[in-house]
C-alpha cells in the first residue's frame, strides 16, 4: 500500500511480563491477514519471539517490529520485553513512536512495569492507550480492574469500548455507542468520553453543553488527539488475545483513534553541546533536510550490525548520504530495510513517521542522529531516562586465547542493550558486568556463549561502591625522574571540592603566569581522572565533586605528558585522602509481591536487611505489594530467602534510588581490605 506520514501509526506495547503482549501482536497480525493462523508463545512459533533463546525460556527478552496495512492505514507495531530485567529495552523505543500502548493482564492487574511504564511514557510527551488483555480469564474481576486504573493513574483513563456477553466480545462506545456491556452503561461510558475530550476544546464545549448538540467523531478527532497530546485522556480498550475477542475493534482504534506522526507530540531535540544546547524543532516534512533517530542496534547473524532508526524529517533513499552525528564523512545508505520479526524486507525509501534500518556501517551507534546536512551537527534527542545498573557479575575467560572474542562480544552486547554496563575494577584486577539484575546478567552471559561461544567463569556479583568527599582540601604532588638523559618533571597543585549527589564530576584550571603550560592541561585531566577510577581510600570509584587545578611548575625540557598525567592522579588522591572522603552504597528501591499471609515475615526480612518499608497496596487475589528501600549489599541472597518465606509464590524487583554513606563499621572493613589488597602509593 502506499501511504504518506498523516497514515502511519507508530506504537510500542509496552507492559508487565506475561500481560500478553506478543500474544496480542500474533492476534492483530492474523486478524489482519499478514498471517494465516496466530502463533503461540508456548509452541515457540510468533513472530515476535523468533531468537532461540526466547523460544527456550518461554518470554520476550528484546524488542521486535511488524509492520502491516489496515484500512488505509500503515501501522509500525513495537513488541518489547516486560520482565523488568530488561526494562532499559523497552524504554529505548519511546522515542521511536508516538503512543505507547499499555497492556494490563485481566487477572493480574497494575505490576511494577505497568506503572513504571506509563511514567517513562508521560516523561516524553506520548499519548498512552491501556489495552486491557485476557479478559476471558475466569478470575478476572474487569470492573474492579477499571476502577483501580483510574484510582492509580487518573480519572482521565476511561474506557473506549467495554465488555459484552460474558466477555465474549466488547461493544463500542465512541463511534456507535449501543448495546449492554458486562460493566457500566455503554451510554455512561459514552458521556463521559466526550465530557472529557470537549474540554480542551471551548468552541465545542458549548455546542455540546450549552446548544445540547449531539457531536459526530469527526467533529471530535481533533480535540481527541490533542486531550491524548495533553495526556487529558487515557483510553483504556479491552480484550482477549487468547480468544480474538476486541482485536478487530483494537485495529480500529490504532488506525482511527491513535496519533499519526504530525499529530503526535514533537520529539524533544537539543542542538549544540553541553550549556550551549538549545531546543531545535524537527517537523514531519519529506522535503527537508533528514533527520532520524537510531533507537535500536542488533548484530544480526546475516546483516552483521543492523540499526534501526525512526525519520523525523526528510525522506531516507538507497542513495542518500548520512552523517552520524557530528561525523565529517557520510556513508551511503546503499539497502534499506524495514522489520517484520526476523524477516527483512528492502524498502526504496522511508519518509517522515517510518521505522528503518541499514546494515554494516560501523560508526553508528544507539541513540546516534542520522542526518544529510551539516546544519544538524551535534544535534541529539532529549536522552531517555534509564534504569542504572546496580548488580554485578565479575567475569573471565576460561581460555586465554578467547580473551579478543570476549571483548568484541561484550562490546556488541552494550550497544544492543543500554542497561548493560561495564568496569574494570582496578584493585582486584577483575572485568565486572554489570545489570539490571541477577537474571538479567545471567541471560547476558547465556546470549554470550550461544552466539559468540565464549566460555566464562562468574564469581560472586560485586556491589557498586562509589567514593566521595565532604569537605574542600588541597593536594600537591611532585613527579620527578631522572634515568639517563631527559627526565620527566611535573608539580600539580590542586583542590578538591564537594559537589551535589549525582552531580558528576567537573573540571578546572585557575593556573596563572604559565606555572603549568596550557598545552599540558589536559594531561593533569587525564591523571585526575585515572585518579578518581581508582579510588581514594577503599578502591571504588570517586564521584561528585570539583577539581581546581590551582599551581603547579614544569621544566622546559623535562616536563612531558605522563610526567603530568602522574602529578595530576597523586595530587588528586592526596587531597581526597584530606577531604573527609566516605563510601557510599547503592540503595534501591524494592517492590515485592506476596501472598498477604506472607507480610509480616516479608517485612521483618527487610528491616533485617537494614531496609525501610515504605508503604504496602492490596492487589487482586489475595496479594500485597510492599514497597522499601535497602542497601544493594545486603540483598546478595534475598531470592532465595524470599522463596523460603513465600514458599516461592512471590516476585520482586528492584531499581536504583540513590547512593548514601556505609554505616562507619562498613566503611572501615571496606578500607582495611583495600589495603590488604595492595593499596597503590
Amino acid at each position: 500500500m502506499a501511504y504518506g506520514t498523516t497514515d502511519i501509526r507508530n506504537i510500542a506495547l509496552v507492559g508487565h511480563a506475561a500481560a500478553g503482549k506478543t500474544t496480542l501482536i500474533e492476534a492483530l497480525l492474523a486478524a489482519a491477514g499478514c498471517i494465516p493462523t496466530a502463533g503461540e508463545v508456548t509452541k515457540g512459533n510468533t513472530v515476535c519471539d523468533f531468537d532461540p533463546l526466547e523460544q527456550e525460556k518461554g518470554h520476550s527478552l528484546d524488542t521486535a517490529l511488524v509492520s502491516f496495512d489496515w484500512h488505509d492505514c500503515h501501522i509500525n507495531l513495537l513488541d518489547t520485553p516486560g520482565a523488568p530485567d530488561y526494562l532499559g529495552k523497552a524504554v529505548a523505543t519511546l522515542p521511536a513512536v508516538e503512543t505507547a500502548a499499555v497492556v494490563v493482564s485481566a487477572r493480574d492487574g497494575i505490576e511494577a512495569v505497568t506503572t513504571r511504564m506509563m511514567t517513562r511514557a508521560a516523561e516524553r510527551g506520548l499519548c498512552r492507550l491501556i489495552i486491557v488483555n485476557r479478559i476471558d480469564a475466569e478470575d478476572a474481576d474487569l470492573e474492579a480492574l477499571l476502577q483501580e486504573l483510574q484510582q492509580t493513574f487518573g480519572r482521565e483513563c476511561l474506557p473506549l469500548n467495554l465488555p459484552a456477553d460474558n466477555a465474549a466480545k466488547v461493544v463500542d462506545c465512541f463511534f456507535n455507542p449501543s448495546g449492554d456491556s458486562d460493566l457500566s452503561s455503554v451510554a455512561e461510558a459514552h458521556r463521559a468520553l466526550i465530557d472529557q475530550v470537549v474540554e480542551v476544546n471551548e468552541e465545542l464545549m458549548t455546542l455540546y453543553l450549552e446548544q445540547g448538540e449531539e457531536l459526530a467523531p469527526e467533529q471530535l478527532h481533533a480535540p481527541f488527539e490533542q486531550a491524548l497530546r495533553e495526556g487529558h485522556l487515557i483510553p483504556v480498550c479491552f480484550v482477549s488475545a487468547r480468544t480474538g475477542a476486541g482485536v478487530a475493534e483494537l485495529l480500529d482504534v490504532m488506525a482511527r483513534l491513535a496519533p499519526n506522526p504530525t499529530e503526535g507530540n514533537p520529539p524533544q531535540c537539543l542542538i549544540g553541546e553541553g550549556k550551549d544546547a538549545r531546543p531545535y524543532a524537527v517537523t514531519p516534512d519529506p522535503d527537508r533536510h533528514v533527520v532520524a533517530h537510531v533507537f535500536k542496534v542488533i548484530f544480526d547473524p546475516f546483516l552483521g550490525k543492523l540499526a534501526l532508526f525512526r525519520i523525523h524529517q526528510g525522506t531516507v533513499t538507497r542513495d542518500s548520504q548520512l552523517f552520524v552525528g557530528d561525523g565529517r564523512k557520510p556513508f551511503k545508505v546503499g539497502h534499506l530495510f524495514t522489520l517484520f520479526g526476523k524477516e527483512h524486507p528492502q524498502e526504496s525509501s522511508g519518509i517522515p513517521g517510518d521505522i528503518r534500518a541499514v546494515a554494516k556501517i560501523e560508526e553508528i551507534h544507539p541513540d546516534a542522529i542520522l542526518h544529510d546536512s551539516h546544519d544538524e551537527d551535534f544535534l541529539h534527542l532529549q536522552p531517555s531516562r534509564f534504569p542504572l545498573p546496580v548488580a554485578g557479575l565479575a567475569i573471565r575467560v576460561r581460555r586465554t586465547q578467547d580473551e579478543q572474542r570476549l571483548a568484541d562480544a561484550l562490546h556488541k552486547l552494550l550497544e544492543e542493550d543500554p542497561c548493560l554496563a561495564l568496569e574494570s575494577n582496578q584493585t582486584t584486577r577483575e572485568i565486572v558486568l554489570r545489570g539490571l539484575s541477577e537474571l538479567h546478567l545471567r541471560t547476558a552471559l547465556e546470549q554470550l556463549q550461544a552466539r559468540y561461544r565464549v566460555e566464562l567463569d562468574t564469581s560472586k556479583p560485586s556491589v557498586a561502591y562509589r567514593e566521595t568527599i565532604t569537605t574542600e582540601a588541597n593536594g600537591q604532588h611532585r613527579h620527578k625522574k631522572q634515568t639517563g638523559g631527559a627526565g620527566q618533571f611535573g608539580e600539580v597543585v590542586l583542590r578538591v571540592e564537594p559537589l551535589p549527589r549525582g552531580a558528576g564530576f567537573q573540571f578546572a584550571s585557575a593556573v596563572v603566569g604559565g606555572a603549568i603550560p596550557g598545552t599540558l592541561i589536559p594531561a593533569v585531566e587525564k591523571g585526575v581522572r585515572e585518579g578518581m577510577a581508582a579510588g581514594a581510600i577503599a578502591g571504588h570509584p570517586l564521584v561528585d565533586l570539583k577539581v581546581v587545578v590551582t599551581d603547579g611548575k614544569h621544566h622546559h625540557v623535562d616536563s612531558k605528558e605522563i610526567a603530568f598525567v602522574m602529578a595530576g592522579r597523586k595530587a588528586l588522591l592526596a587531597a581526597a585522602r584530606d577531604a573527609r572522603p566516605v563510601v557510599m552504597e547503592p540503595i534501591v528501591n524494592l517492590e515485592v509481591q506476596v501472598p498477604q499471609g506472607a507480610v509480616g515475615g516479608v517485612t521483618g526480612d527487610l528491616a533485617g536487611r537494614r531496609g525501610r518499608v515504605l508503604g504496602t497496596r492490596a492487589l487482586p487475589l489475595g496479594r500485597i505489594v510492599v514497597t522499601a528501600q535497602a542497601p544493594l549489599a545486603e540483598l546478595d541472597d534475598y531470592p532465595e530467602r524470599l522463596k523460603a518465606l513465600t514458599g516461592g509464590n512471590a516476585t520482586y524487583t528492584l531499581e536504583l534510588a540513590e547512593y548514601e554513606p556505609v554505616p562507619e563499621s562498613i566503611q572501615q572493613e571496606l578500607c582495611r581490605a583495600f589495603k590488604r589488597g595492595g593499596e597503590e602509593d
